[in-house]
């Protein structure tokens, strides 16, 4: 039996990947050194059995292995939980405390989803990683340890570093070996080995007879894209097996149990948010649309005084700078308009007169503030603007407010 398939057996590892051999491979490599390690891949591919492996395979593994969750300990308190706190150094410190350094020292510490840690915190961390010292909360002391640290993320670190939210010299300390854990869409051959051992550990779980998949179900299994890799694989394999009767489970069956989806690359939990570009280009396209309703009314409004023109007199209409829109008007020479004459001393009404943009502007506001109480703010957001140049529409257009 080779090296890998005693790792694959010993941490309970499903798969014949030759992607996920290459993983196992270089975590194997890398074990016996000190080296930082990060690992990388989606959400639910397994990251965590890899600084499992590499802790168990090294000159540390008779001490202490510690897994953090970076993205479950609040921003207030992850210094202290990783570097401790002495007695006093905030309000609720009733005696003084080691953090998860000092706790793991001389053995291995696994910092799940680094990505999620705060600015002042991966400062402290590349002094760990650069010097072996730390310093507690509310301590001058300065103090050793010496840990090794495997960390993981499913976020992308170069696009986080380009945008600010993490170091680019603690990636490159980080990164001194770079794991990729493959997703499970990589290594379709071993989706159904996988759903095999899920529903097995159901069976024996709930002492019943296994599920099988026929064919056409395995087939739609390895095609399917699983956005949430492992995690969901198992998820729809302990849900077929507690609800579904029938020990064959068919395509039609499993198609019940597979959410519909496009295929494309899986959000990542702490990816970027696009807000603030997409409000601008909503903003940029409210615009456009006030801009073409504009023109609409005004190309109505010429029309409207030709057929009218033409109702009066048989003479062509001589002045055009009143047909044209309000931006052309400004283009032209002034000219005397033709005098035009009453054919009688009938009294009628006015045409209605036609919306102006600033009317379109007015109606929309005033709706806004309706809608939303007359708060501002609410307002602001629903037509795209910011409160400020709301504010200041509200006066150009003279509306009352409630």
């Amino acid at each position: 039996m080779t090296e890998i398939a005693t790792v694959k057996q010993r941490f309970g590892i499903i798969g014949t990947s030759e992607l996920l051999d290459r993983a196992l491979e270089v975590a194997l490599r890398v074990a016996p050194t000190d080296l930082t390690v990060l690992v990388t891949g989606e959400s639910g591919v397994g990251k965590e059995f890899f600084p499992q492996v590499i802790h168990a395979y090294s000159a540390r593994k008779h001490n202490k292995y510690i897994a953090v969750n970076c993205a479950a300990i609040p921003e207030g308190t992850i210094d202290s939980e990783l570097f401790g706190h002495e007695k006093g150094a905030f309000t609720g410190a009733t005696e003084a405390r080691k953090g998860y350094f000092e706790e793991a020292d001389g053995g291995t510490i696994f910092l799940d989803e680094v990505a999620e840690l705060p600015h002042s915190t991966q400062a402290r961390l590349l002094r760990v990683l650069q010097t072996g010292e730390f310093i507690r909360v509310g301590s001058s002391k300065v103090q050793k340890t010496n840990v090794r640290v495997v960390a993981a993320t499913n976020m992308n670190l170069q696009e986080a570093i380009a945008q600010g939210r993490f170091r680019e010299d603690l990636f490159y300390r980080l990164s001194t070996v770079p794991i990729v854990v493959p997703s499970l869409r990589e290594r379709p051959e071993d989706i159904p080995l996988l759903f095999r051992k899920f529903a097995a550990d159901v069976a024996v779980q709930y002492r019943m007879p296994a599920v099988t998949l026929d064919e056409g179900a395995r087939q739609m299994l390895m095609h399917y894209y699983w956005r949430g890799n492992i995690r969901q694989l198992k998820n729809v394999a302990e849900q077929i097996s507690a609800i579904e009767q029938a020990r064959v489970i068919t395509a039609e069956v499993l198609s019940k149990y597979l959410p519909r989806q496009e295929a494309g690359a899986p959000v990542a939990a702490g990816s970027v948010r696009m807000d603030d570009d997409m409000s601008t280009e909503r903003e940029l396209l409210y615009k456009v649309l006030f801009d073409m309703r504009a023109d609409i009314n005004d190309l109505k409004r010429m029309m409207a005084e030709l057929m009218q023109a033409s109702g009066r007199c048989q003479e062509p209409v001589r002045d055009i700078r009143g047909l044209l829109p309000s931006a052309a008007q400004s283009s032209l020479a002034p000219v005397q308009p033709a005098p035009v004459y009453a054919e009688s001393e009938e009294v009628t009404d006015d045409p209605p007169r036609e919306r102006t943009k600033a009317d379109m502007q007015r109606e929309q506001i005033i709706r806004a503030l309706r809608r939303n109480n007359g708060r501002r703010r609410e307002a602001a957001a629903e037509l795209f603007m910011s409160e400020r140049t709301l504010y200041r529409k509200i006066k150009e257009l003279g509306i009352a407010e409630n």
